[in-house]
């Protein structure tokens, strides 16, 4: 299988089955700016998800979350109820005119200053971050370029657990718990039929305390490797980020980059569902389906007749069928 069905998969298999943490929010293609992981796993309960809900269905960048987690609870002049944010005052201002359009915010204007109060405290709705990297062939030349990947991972310790999943050869000694992946990482056996075996538990890494980023790792034994610490407060502000986007997107979002107005486009599987091309016959992937695939059509008109053009035809359907799926999670 693709990597890109693969990964469908096992997002599908971490939402129904994921062992740990009351709801695994799951969501796919997320991290940093030198690093992006293939499907995230944001741990939280019905509780913090409650809590979470008066933020709105859409993410919180890093500027809305500056404010939601700085304003104060009586009405203040913002400058003096936030802290230095390190950058021009003028991104602080549209971050409040924003927080306040989504309604978590209140301003008011006092002697041409602007003043804000929070209508409610930015809770601490998740527990842990987890990364899973999906390699369905895991042969030497892959695990080699993998390792290196996954060893900074391990060293910064942006997120609580780093696991691999595979496809299941069926050995009685999986080959990836062969292969030089670091020790800390977890390696998940996946079977045709997407059954799902541990086959290494992952250690616990230091996600709240200070890491190591590492800028170059030596071709030998006798060069010098470069690093520089990433600060704890570093560390919580960018997996609160990583948080908002699991929340807001979920792995169901790659109909947003594919074309469900083709019509050969086909959702299937109730488990995700996950989509398939009727021209080729087979799941497709996201780069494969565009409006440069030589398949592609578009909808004929006919199909959209019926509550056309407010709802809209049967990619419509598909697109709304995704989004209650995800709400349903949140």
């Amino acid at each position: 299988m693709k990597e890109f069905g693969f990964e469908l998969r096992v997002c599908a298999w971490a939402e129904r089955a994921w062992d740990g943490g009351e709801i695994p929010l799951v969501a796919r293609q997320l991290g940093t700016k030198r690093r992006r992981w293939d499907t995230v796993v944001c741990e939280t309960t019905h509780e913090g998800l409650d809590r979470r809900a008066p933020f709105g269905e859409e993410r919180l960048d890093s500027d809305l979350l500056f404010v939601a987690r700085n304003a104060p609870s009586s009405w203040a002049y913002y400058r003096e109820a936030l802290p230095d944010p390190g950058y021009p005052w003028r991104y602080v201002r549209d971050a409040i005119h924003r927080a306040a359009d989504r309604g978590f915010l209140e301003t008011r204007k006092r002697s041409g200053r602007i003043e804000l109060r929070r209508r409610y405290r930015y809770p601490e709705w998740f527990d842990r971050l987890v990364a899973i990297e999906n390699k369905p062939d895991l042969d030497a030349a892959a695990a080699r370029a993998l390792a290196d990947q996954l060893r900074h991972d391990v060293a910064l310790g942006l997120a609580d657990e780093v696991w691999v999943a595979t496809e299941s050869t069926g050995d009685s000694v999986e080959p990836a718990l062969l292969e030089a992946i670091p020790v800390e990482v977890g390696i998940l056996a996946v079977s045709e039929e997407f059954d799902v075996d541990v086959v290494w538990n992952p250690r616990t890494l230091p996600s709240t305390s200070w890491g190591t980023r590492i800028l170059e790792l030596p071709d030998d034994d006798r060069s010098a490797a470069r690093f520089e610490y990433a600060d704890a407060k570093w560390k919580r502000r960018k997996r609160l980020e990583i948080a908002e986007r699991a929340y807001e997107r979920g792995w169901r979002s790659y109909a947003e980059t594919m074309r469900p107005d083709c019509r050969q486009f086909e959702l299937r599987d109730p488990e995700g569902p996950f989509p398939y091309c009727a021209e080729k016959g087979r799941p497709q992937t996201a780069a494969e389906c565009s409006g440069r695939c030589p398949a592609f059509e578009p909808e004929p008109p006919s199909w959209r007749q019926h509550g056309w053009p407010i709802e809209g035809g049967p990619g419509s359907a598909a697109k709304r069928l995704l989004e209650a799926k995800r709400n349903r999670r949140r």
